[in-house]
């Protein structure tokens, strides 16, 4: 299945966040818990410039996504997705992307960052799947 089978697209619709893991400097994994935009040729995140797994992308930009519901047998549906984080530029693309963001989480991110600009401080980055697996989506 491709990234861009429109069970995929379906399922990550019903989605609010994922899991992203990045590489500590040591090796070990560090996991959290994104925000996120998706289309049918990548996915879209937002986070703090400076936290660490920021720091961990500019370094290594290798990633793994995952969103995952229910919690037994046949009902456990995901998609899990390896890449690697491109980081954007301030664009008309970006802010189009910010937009985006802002009308899904909406009232949230408004609150969150006090109004509608994106801040300063935030750093926008697209993960084009290089592999994807499904569980669950048939």
């Amino acid at each position: 299945m491709t990234f861009d089978d429109a069970r995929i697209q379906r399922y990550l619709g019903t989605k609010d966040i994922m899991l992203l893991g990045t590489l500590n400097p040591d090796g070990a994994p560090l996991i959290t818990v994104m925000w996120f935009l998706h289309d049918p040729t990548a996915i879209t995140l937002i986070s703090v410039d400076g936290l660490q797994k920021v720091r961990n992308l500019r370094r290594d930009p290798r990633l793994h996504l995952v969103a995952e519901s229910g919690s037994r047998g046949d009902e456990i549906k995901g998609v899990a997705i390896r890449g690697r984080a491109e980081f954007l530029g301030d664009t008309p693309e970006r802010r189009a992307l910010a937009t985006r963001l802002l009308d899904k989480y909406h009232p949230h991110l408004e609150q969150y960052w006090g109004g509608r600009a994106m801040p300063a401080d935030r750093v926008m980055f697209r993960v084009v799947p290089r592999q994807v697996r499904t569980w669950g989506l048939d």
